[in-house]
């Protein structure tokens, strides 16, 4: 069996090796590290947990063991997708390089621009970047790429997700031609397979595992849950996801919980520290100090529950995740993989269990094609999941709503008082031409309560004649229900 030891690199690399506590490289380690070691390019195709970051990180660190860096001229780069996996490969570089002298930056969104240009200006060995701040950098003539020695671009099936390409196609061209170049996927989709073709040049292709498989050491479940309204589906998700949760005790050490949707991440975290769970968001809109005061809680014991969206489905390394609960299935298949990739590491056995309503059968089709099987089934324990979606009420459309608003203002507006008899007695005494004009007269208060009723007429008072001494006012006509107030204020003449 191959050792650390066998593969040529600088002893003050393998004695940082060493004190980390590792010996025996991974498949695709033992594989890229002597083709890197060579000079020659690498295209790494692996899953997630399989050791890509150590695979570029050992090498690039005996590589440029010799050599001295210039002010704003790095001698290597390293792209990530998020800051989450651009601050791991940091950690790693300090890791392996701590014997040495070489020189790091850290470029990523949500930190000052004036210390990384101070970094910058002295000059490193590595820089570590997410394409977007990295051309920020540029764009200020603070930074200049025609330096780099070695260009490792590491998850490159998320860049593609993330709309990347077009910044990574513009970023090796500002690299030499003479570049080394590491290029590091799980998937090898058509647009990353031409950008390989084009910017790589006769790399060594190490591929381990099929693509986009899941490891053994993982047990998978999914859930099937019943038909529901749309607006019910994220409430019996959650339900559900409670009961799976305290069905698993203490068995579940810590978990981190996938949802589509950063709104959706924030509605959950909130609900399940409701409910007495020690729970926190993570996503892209949080700061990024919150997001990193975040991480650590989780790695190191203190968070239980780490809800996240997709931008901790890549790379991030938490060895002890014992669960990983998808509460939506992702739209892409590969994300699949990611995301139950974050359990079941490092050898350890996990579990991954996912959560499924009708309407997400075209994603579960996609993720089975995907894994060339079916997912085992379960169920989610001590759960009431209410009404099937035939008993319940059908939502109403626009038009019922306005007529049920219509009818609930009718039903609520007060009856007009009744007359008493006397009035009526004194009514019929009155001259005949009397009692037609009196037919003529609305009162104020008649038109509004001929209005709670539904009704639009127009009103005439014997206040409310015009300078002619004669009524001209007629009835409201084309209001239907709603006639505005102002048409209904009295005007006296002095």
């Amino acid at each position: 069996m191959t050792q650390f030891s066998d593969l040529k690199l600088d002893p003050k690399v393998l004695k940082a090796i060493d004190e980390a506590g590792y010996t025996t490289p991974t498949p695709i380690q033992a594989q890229a590290i002597p083709h890197a070691l060579e000079g020659r390019d690498v295209l790494g195709i692996a899953q997630t947990g399989t050791g890509k970051t150590a695979s570029f990180t050992l090498p690039l660190i005996t590589r440029l063991g010799r050599g001295r860096a210039r002010a704003r001229m790095p001698r290597s780069l390293v792209l990530a997708p998020t800051r989450e996996l651009a601050a791991q490969v940091a950690e790693n570089f300090d890791t392996y390089a701590k014997h040495t002298r070489l020189t790091k930056a850290l470029l990523i969104g949500g930190v000052a621009f004036g210390e990384q240009d101070k970094l910058i200006d002295r000059g490193v060995d590595v820089l570590i970047a997410t394409p977007g701040r990295l051309l920020d950098h540029f764009e200020r003539g603070k930074l200049l790429l025609t330096g780099v020695e070695v260009m490792v671009v590491d998850e490159a099936d998320r860049m593609l997700d993330m709309g990347f390409i077009p910044d990574i196609e513009r970023i090796f061209g500002l690299t030499p031609f003479t570049r080394q170049t590491f290029f590091y996927s799980a998937t090898m989709a058509p647009e990353i397979e031409r950008i390989t073709n084009t910017f790589l040049s006769n790399p060594a292709r190490i591929e381990i595992a099929r693509q986009a498989t899941a490891s053994e050491n993982i047990a998978q479940e999914l859930i099937e849950l019943p038909a529901t309204r749309r607006d019910g589906a994220a409430k019996i998700k959650r339900e559900a996801l409670r009961a799976i949760i305290d069905a698993e005790g203490d068995k579940l050490e810590n978990a981190i919980i996938f949802c589509n949707r950063k709104v959706e991440v924030d509605i959950l975290a909130k609900s399940l520290t409701k409910h007495k769970l020690d729970a926190a968001p993570i996503h892209g809109d949080l700061d990024q100090s919150l997001r990193t005061r975040t991480l650590e809680r989780f790695r190191n014991g203190e968070l239980r529950l780490l809800i996240a969206s997709d931008v901790a489905a890549r790379g991030l390394d938490v060895p002890t995740v014992s669960h990983v609960f998808n509460f939506d299935l992702p739209s892409h298949p590969e994300d699949y993989v990611h995301r139950i990739g974050r359990t079941g590491r490092a050898g350890r056995s996990g579990k991954a269990v996912s959560l499924m309503v009708p309407a997400d059968q075209k994603y579960l089709d996609a993720i089975e094609q995907l894994l060339d099987r079916k997912l085992p089934r379960g169920t989610a324990p001590n759960l009431d999941i209410g009404k099937p979606v035939a008993e319940t009420e059908p939502a109403k459309d626009a038009t019922s709503r306005r007529a049920h608003s219509v009818s609930k203002a009718k039903s609520a507006a007060p009856a007009p008082k009744a007359e008493p008899a006397t009035e009526s007695a004194q009514q019929k005494a009155k001259p005949e031409a009397q009692d037609e004009q009196n037919a003529n007269l609305y009162t104020l208060d008649d038109a509004k309560s001929a209005r709670g009723r539904g009704q639009s007429r127009g009103r005439k008072d014997n206040r409310g004649q015009d300078n002619r001494g004669q009524d001209n006012r007629g009835a409201v006509v084309g209001m239907g229900d709603h006639v505005p107030d102002f048409l209904l204020r009295e005007f006296r003449i002095a």
